[in-house]
């Protein structure tokens, strides 16, 4: 049996100050070190002990420069012990992404596994084939165990996001493990993404299995939605957001609509089945608007409760200040990237919230949402307060929402926390 190990890389050392390398040892000490070790410094092990499953480069002593970019490796601790194994980044300020706080090997038989497992726990969400919902997150990155990858299930059809170098050598094992897992009609890639660019990988899209149509259709909470997965949006909609849509649907009757950065319409469409007497969309995007449109038809929406404007946001909001919506659905895409963007950023959620604020007549709603993971619960709070002083409106919290449970919130990795939501009523 150890001769099956004996064709991976050298052992550079072997864990355990004291082991005795005979018999059975000999075989488990190689297993341990098939990969590269990296070593932690001294006194930089707080993170490995919490399992966060990132480690920064300035946690590392130096890294053999024979070590590729993408490399699984194990990380051992200043005990000599393996503390975790994960792949290499030489690109990232995240050095190591980790995939187990053990020895372990990440061949197929492992990502299959965690990839089953991941989607059972969706199974106890109510998620799945023969559900009324059967569009959900079936992996999540670390959440899930499986950094760098996101596995969005579309009714048959499952698309892939890959974001590091890492997971980027594991793409045919992967997409072997889903064929099996799932037998899915078809693959989708839509590695198209700028969280890429930190890895030295250039935008990936294609079809990777079986076929699939450019619009899929599929369920939520039993209601028809329409995933554009070749040219929209993410993997093609914004699964994140069911909580939200439910909560719209709840509150929307009798309410004149605006949905800003609407992009496919999904929480308008929410809205109107709830039973809105219309609803504006807005979005620079014209194709999006043309997807808000074929997605009310699948509905069976009336097309003269639908209107739009193909423009800037921002630009539109400039020029209007009358309370003249009962309902208003703000979500914009991410406006804090990255921890330079923060100041920029927060200056864009005031002016949005403020002049959403003015357009909502005495006893409306706001829905307003941040995706920016950069900027916190408490950070939308003070915003909506200081909007509201300058709006001169009261506002009373109705709910709270946070991204939908097919996007865990890992205990252990609080960056996997990035969708928040307040609904408030508005009063004047």
């Amino acid at each position: 049996m150890c001769g099956e190990f004996l064709f991976q890389q050298s052992v550079t050392q072997v864990p355990g100050p004291d082991r005795t390398l005979t018999g059975e040892n000999v075989c488990q000490a190689q297993w341990m070190t098939m990969y590269p070790t990296l070593h932690l410094k001294a006194g930089h092990n707080r993170s490995v002990l919490a399992r966060h499953p990132w480690i920064f480069s300035g946690a590392l002593e130096r890294v053999p420069e024979d070590v590729p970019h993408g490399a699984l490796v194990h990380v051992i601790d200043t005990d000599a012990a393996i503390a975790a194994t994960g792949t290499l980044s030489r690109k990232s300020m995240i050095a190591v992404r980790v995939f187990a706080f053990e020895e372990a090997a990440i061949d197929s038989g492992w990502l299959h596994q965690q990839i089953r497992e991941a989607d059972e726990r969706r199974r106890l969400l109510g998620f799945g084939p023969g559900t009324e919902t059967t569009g959900y997150r079936v992996v999540f990155g670390e959440s899930d165990h499986l950094p760098g990858l996101v596995v969005d299930r579309y009714a048959d059809v499952l698309v892939v996001q890959i974001s590091t170098a890492g997971m980027e050598l594991l793409r045919d094992q992967v997409v072997e493990c889903l064929v099996d897992v799932f037998h899915p009609s078809g693959i989708y890639e839509r590695s198209d993404h700028s969280a890429r660019n930190d890895e030295g990988l250039r935008p990936v899209t294609g079809l990777l299995s079986g076929q699939v149509a450019e619009r899929i259709e599929f369920l939520e909470c039993g209601r028809k939605c329409l995933a554009d997965i070749v040219s929209g949006q993410k993997t093609g909609f914004y699964l994140d957001q069911r909580d939200l849509r439910m909560q719209v649907f709840k509150l929307a009757h009798g309410r004149k609509t605006l949905d800003l950065f609407s992009y496919s319409g999904a929480t308008g469409v929410a809205a109107m089945r709830g039973g809105a007497t219309g609803v504006h969309f807005v979005d620079s995007s014209e194709t999006a608007l043309h997807l808000c449109a074929e997605y009310a038809q699948l509905n069976g929406i009336d097309s003269a409760r639908v209107t739009h404007d193909c423009v800037d946001v921002f630009q539109w909001l400039g020029h209007r200040s009358t309370p003249e919506y009962d309902l208003v659905l703000l979500d914009p895409p991410a406006l804090i990237k990255n921890r330079r963007h923060t100041t920029e950023g927060r200056k864009a959620y005031h002016f949005l919230n403020r002049a959403a604020l003015r357009l909502i007549t005495d006893g409306g709603i706001l829905v307003t949402s941040s995706c920016s993971a950069y900027f916190t619960e408490d950070d939308l709070f003070v915003t909506l307060r200081r909007a509201a002083e300058q709006a001169d409106v009261d506002l009373h919290m109705l709910g709270m929402l946070r991204q939908s449970p097919d996007h865990p919130i890992s205990l252990t990795f609080p960056e996997s926390f990035y969708l928040k939501s307040v609904i408030c009523q508005v009063r004047r």
